[in-house]
């Protein structure tokens, strides 16, 4: 469905996209990822054709979109800030496009009744814009992208402006959507959770370049450099060297799982591997402070400061949680003790 190949966008001394190459097949909703200014809004623009691209190439079902105007490329755009017509009501923002696209009466309202309906919007039509929701209002926008069926839906951080319980419905019901009707998507956002939640595929950017892709479940299984782990929350990341079976730390000897490569490298330590035991067993340490996470599974974070090494996190269920102040002991899991490349 869309291909970008070796595209690379300069604006000045600056390289926001360094010769980035990226497929994404049809029905498939990938997710770019990455912290302001790794050149993940900048690749949307690229391909929406509001963006010329200094080299490189941007193919739709295997035609060259050079020159190609953002109005005939066929694709789909939803912005974080809604971008609604005030002065229309529901109906009308969610008919706009086939207006524009010329489809008929019967039809349109056809389109209009069955996407408010897909949105969780059923009989909406006539409700004003400005008395809707935040959420509300994210509903109408996604139908109003989805009315002209576009070969391709972007999105630019969809649910950014969000409280975090509305966003996590939202994503589920998202996902839902886009499979019900076989759209293929390419969003982009600041929140892995948010994408983990969306996405088939993730794309981590970094300084204008693909720094991962691969499933959610392999992006967090097993990150591609220290970068990527520290983006997606990982802050247990110390110096390392692998022998055989374990892996020499600042925390002492760490287990690693069979096949771990040997040598020099960076070693992360996920926090639901790090276990909390007794004082007399492992390693032992103070705990600093501890974070109620919420969730169904009432998690929390624990800080813990050994005697020697840097800090530690370690992710336990609340009734399980120490108080701050108190000493423990810490061993580790070994499928949580992750080698990282680069």
């Amino acid at each position: 469905m869309l291909r970008l190949d070796g595209v690379t966008v300069r604006f000045g001394e600056r390289t926001a996209l360094d010769a980035v190459s990226l497929d994404v097949a049809d029905a498939e909703t990938v997710c770019v990822l990455g912290p302001s200014g790794s050149g993940k809004s900048t690749l949307l623009r690229v391909v929406a054709g509001l963006q010329q691209a200094d080299s490189g190439t941007v193919l739709l079902s295997g035609k060259d979109q050079t020159g190609v105007p953002p109005h005939r490329r066929g694709v789909g755009l939803m912005f974080q800030d809604h971008q609604l017509f005030p002065q229309r009501d529901v109906g009308g923002n969610v008919a706009f496009g086939l207006r524009m696209h010329r489809t008929d009466k019967a039809e349109t309202s056809r389109r209009v009744t069955r996407l408010l309906g897909m949105v969780g919007l059923p009989g909406a039509e006539h409700r004003a814009v400005a008395a809707l929701s935040g959420g509300e209002q994210q509903r109408v926008a996604l139908a109003r992208a989805l009315a002209p069926e576009p070969r391709l839906l972007m999105l630019d951080e969809p649910l950014g402006q969000l409280d975090r319980s509305l966003r996590e419905r939202l994503v589920v019901e998202l996902r839902e959507v886009f499979h019900r009707l076989g759209t293929t998507v390419l969003a982009v956002t600041h929140d892995h959770g948010e994408a983990f939640a969306l996405a088939d595929r993730v794309v981590v950017m970094h300084e204008g370049r693909i720094a991962q892709a691969g499933t959610p479940l392999e992006v967090w299984r097993q990150p591609a450099s220290e970068f990527v782990a520290r983006f997606l929350g990982f802050d247990n990341v110390v110096p390392a060297t692998v022998r055989a079976d374990a892996a020499d730390t600042p925390w002492g000897k760490l287990p690693v799982t069979d096949g771990t490569e040997s040598g020099e490298c960076r070693i992360l330590v996920r926090p639901t591997g790090v276990r909390l035991t007794t004082p007399e067993d492992g390693l032992r340490c103070t705990v600093e402070a501890r974070t109620f996470r919420g969730g169904s599974g009432a998690a929390v974070t624990v800080l813990l400061q050994p005697g020697n090494g840097p800090r530690l996190e370690a992710s336990c269920a609340l009734r399980d949680a120490p108080e701050a102040g108190a000493t423990v002991g810490v061993t580790f899991d070994a499928e949580d003790v992750v080698r990282l490349e680069g």
